[in-house]
């Protein structure tokens, strides 16, 4: 089977490469070369435009920044649906607003192409690694067939309905990690504040119901001041834009997940909108005149 990879960023780049490792045939396309030519270092080809891709491919793996780049990639001229064969599958593995999967998926069925939203979590370790959670909405026959492909790229991936389902999975995943990030970030540096080291509160806390993924994978971080982004504070606001929207379009009020929205803006207007999401603790720190530290 051979498959296309549009968009070598971050994510993009590390995932393309361990479908190599596993043996796939890899036709690539991104708009950076330099990203394009350390691919087809690594064994894959290349093509110069989303219908080219689709033209030569069963699979086309979209990862991208947002939604209206995958309309453009997918639908747009010279895109992917102008190129792709009938019973051709398109995976869109980047995170955009449920209802532009659905419409695209609409689009792509006239043509009878097939689509999964299989957004990702992660960052970049996991997806160096092949550890990523994939979130997948879409034909469970579909799911069934393109299941060995994505877990090439992953250590989890569940199919959690219909197309969008993928990406409705995401925004909850992303909520909750704001959510768990502005936490940790309050308690240390009221940790911090009060004169109690924040790494013996970290050990203290994270065996009992406080402990949590992100408190493990941040904390540590936070603590030895790497703000180098795993996952940029600009990713992680598109995403929260992308949960207010649907959220308001479906009658669901996010408070906290607003309020946390402008703390990351606030961090954008500092300069730090490329700094990992865990330079959410900075807005903390600016106010109390604390800083989280070893």
């Amino acid at each position: 089977m051979k498959i296309g990879f549009i968009g070598l960023g971050i994510m993009g780049k590390p995932m393309s490469k361990n479908l190599l490792k596993s043996g796939y045939d890899l036709l690539v396309m991104n708009k950076s070369q330099h990203a394009v030519a350390e691919v087809v270092a690594a064994g894959a080809k290349t093509a110069a435009t989303p219908k080219e891709v689709a033209e030569q491919t069963d699979v086309i793996i979209t990862m991208l920044p947002n939604s209206p780049q995958v309309k453009e990639v997918v639908l747009g001229k010279g895109g992917v649906m102008e190129g792709a064969k009938k019973g051709a599958v398109v995976i869109d593995m980047s995170s955009i607003a449920p209802l532009v999967s659905r419409e695209i998926s609409r689009k792509l069925a006239e043509k009878g192409i097939e689509m999964l939203d299989a957004p990702v979590s992660g960052g970049e370790p996991k997806a160096i690694d092949g550890t990523l959670s994939v979130m997948v909405g879409g034909k469970k026959a579909v799911f069934d067939q393109c299941y060995p492909i994505m877990k090439a790229m992953a250590g989890s991936v569940v199919l959690t309905g219909e197309v969008g389902a993928g990406n409705i999975t995401k925004l909850a995943n992303q909520v909750i990690v704001a959510l768990n990030i502005a936490a940790m970030s309050e308690a240390l540096v009221l940790a911090s504040k009060a004169g109690v080291e924040p790494e013996l509160v970290y050990q203290a806390i994270r065996g009992g119901l406080a402990g949590s993924t992100v408190l493990d994978a941040k904390a540590p971080l936070v603590m030895d001041r790497k703000f180098n982004p795993g996952f940029r504070i600009d990713l992680h606001i598109k995403d929260l834009s992308n949960a207010l929207e649907t959220s308001h379009e479906i009658g669901v009020p996010l408070p906290l997940t607003a309020a946390v929205m402008e703390m990351m803006r606030a961090l954008k207007v500092d300069g730090l909108g490329a700094a990992d999401h865990g330079s959410l603790v900075q807005y903390y720190e600016k106010l109390a005149k604390a800083e989280v530290k070893r």
